[in-house]
């Protein structure tokens, strides 16, 4: 597959972009390039290989659901720079 400079105004005027000329060759080149790539790609046999979305099987480790002692709130305050009312003091950003 080719891509011309076309293709590249097209693209970018989707994207509302305006591209100088230079920069539609540039971008014209590199697409080509990465899509000679694809192309390159498209050559193996991928027969009987699964489509995966990881290089390597992964799993989501489960832990049992249980209720456990929260950090009492003094213990959690003692080391906050300021505190009012049992809560963290934070400065105002809201102008």
């Amino acid at each position: 597959m080719s891509i011309t400079g076309e293709d590249v105004e097209y693209v970018a005027g989707l994207a509302r972009l305006k591209l100088k000329e230079d920069e539609v060759e540039t971008y014209t080149a590199q697409l080509q390039r990465i899509l000679s790539y694809v192309e390159k790609l498209s050559e193996l046999d991928t027969e009987g290989v699964n489509p995966t979305a990881y290089s390597v099987s992964t799993s989501t480790p489960m832990r049992e659901d249980t209720v456990h002692e929260s950090i009492d709130r003094d213990e959690a305050l003692k080391n906050a720079p300021s505190t009012a009312r049992g809560c963290f003091k934070v400065p105002r950003i809201i102008e």
